[in-house]
């Protein structure tokens, strides 16, 4: 295996140490987390994600999100108000925790680790949510709240048992409510309808009165907006960016597997989308270089590793098209990781992220992003919910596309699709 610089070990002893003490982590502790070295890649993913997440749900947990987290915005940062910068970072921290957090429980280290910050996180929802809480998220200003509703929404799909079934009866309903009450506003026409779908799907799920008009219509648009090869449009034209990966692809899958389930479409039409998402990914997993970079192009870069949220899912439903190993998406995910996260400047001194996309950058940051809006980044991190003993995490380090082409190594062709 290559020398690599993880993030790297702490005994059990000191985690659970450091959980028995206090909800709130200071930024040493978190490091004394991530420190020294990792023995294999999971140990650097599940502690990377760790020290991402961990200011965002223990601070929740603790009452104390609003008090702490340090809003910074774009330095040409529009008219909504910066408040919505709160539920930005639950709503996607969540989205991104929630399918290692639907793990088992077991005895090894992540394992009890894990299972701490399970419960921390049912307990922030629980704080968020109840009446006078200090932590009140945003549902009623702006329209903002529809868009990170919705990854909260994707949260509950991706982990119903451990996310949602565990939470308080007055909890849910108050989720449910502010669910509803974004529908006196209507989503902007692009990437955003997907919002309103996914939330209603969501409705959906678990037995609620759901908006037909609202769920059907961001599948529906953005289907009609799709331009071949595994891209949809964002709005009528193409946009070459990473939002059919932060947005696209992954809400119109998870809303047309809730419409499936509830048999509202039929089969053939989930499976379709999910094959033009098999085929974006070919593109996504291409793209990282031999040194895993990959192209920072159009809106949002300061996402950072949000932008293989497609590619990361795909892998986590065990549906990587035949052409792409799991072990060679998990090399080049971590290279892309040791890259945009070991930089100076990527944290502040208390641990949360910063804008920019490698290092600390905010003119790079666009005029609708702040703090809370950078927490994307947990959606690359989609695979640590696939066991340890897992293809995925098991089988030794392997070369990606790139790599291997550029190393004059045989590499599969690659052709365009006509679905």
């Amino acid at each position: 295996m290559e020398r690599r610089n993880f993030i790297g070990a702490l005994s059990l002893t000191g985690l659970l140490g450091l959980f028995n003490t206090k909800e709130v982590l200071s930024a040493t502790e978190i490091d004394n987390v991530t420190k020294d070295g990792a023995t294999n890649d999971r140990e650097y993913w599940y502690k990377l994600l760790y020290k991402i997440a961990s200011p965002v749900v223990s601070n929740l947990a603790n009452g104390t999100l609003i008090k702490n987290m340090p809003v910074v915005t774009a330095p040409k940062f529009d008219s909504r108000t910066p408040a919505v910068s709160y539920l930005e970072a639950v709503g996607r921290t969540y989205a991104g925790i929630a399918p290692w957090l639907a793990l088992p429980d077991d005895n090894t280290a992540e394992g009890i680790l894990r299972n701490k910050f399970r419960l921390q996180a049912i307990k922030g929802l629980d704080s968020c949510f109840a009446a006078n809480s200090p932590d009140k998220l945003n549902f009623s200003k702006d329209y903002q709240p529809i868009v990170d509703s919705a990854y909260l929404a994707q949260t509950f799909l991706r982990a119903p048992k451990a996310l949602w079934e565990p939470l308080k009866p007055e909890t849910k309903r108050e989720i449910i409510a502010s669910f509803k009450s974004l529908r006196n506003r209507k989503p902007f026409r692009n990437n955003w309808l997907l919002f309103g779908s996914i939330t209603e799907a969501f409705l959906l799920s678990i037995g609620e009165q759901y908006d037909e008009a609202r769920l059907n219509e961001g599948v529906d648009t953005l289907n009609a907006w799709y331009k071949g090869d595994g891209w949809y449009g964002d709005g009528v034209n193409m946009a070459f960016d990473y939002y059919n990966s932060f947005v696209i692809h992954p809400m119109m899958v998870d809303t047309l597997a809730v419409m499936l389930d509830k048999k509202l479409i039929k089969k053939e039409r989930y499976d379709l989308a999910l094959k033009r998402m098999q085929r974006y990914v070919v593109g996504q997993e291409r793209m990282i270089s031999p040194e895993g970079t990959y192209p920072p192009i159009g809106r949002s870069i300061t996402y950072r590793t949000g932008a293989f949220q497609a590619l990361s899912q795909i892998a986590l439903m065990h549906k990587l098209p035949a052409t792409i190993q799991p072990a060679q998406v998990r090399s080049a995910l971590t290279r892309v990781k040791q890259n945009i996260y070991n930089l100076p400047g990527t944290f502040d001194s208390k641990g949360w992220l910063q804008l920019g996309f490698c290092g600390h950058d905010p003119e790079i940051a666009d005029y609708y992003t702040s703090t809370g809006s950078l927490y994307m980044a947990t959606l690359s991190f989609l695979p640590l919910g696939l066991p340890a003993t897992d293809e995925f995490w098991a089988a030794p380090p392997a070369e990606w596309t790139s790599k291997k082409a550029w190393a004059a190594k045989p590499f599969p062709k690659d052709y365009h699709v006509d679905f």
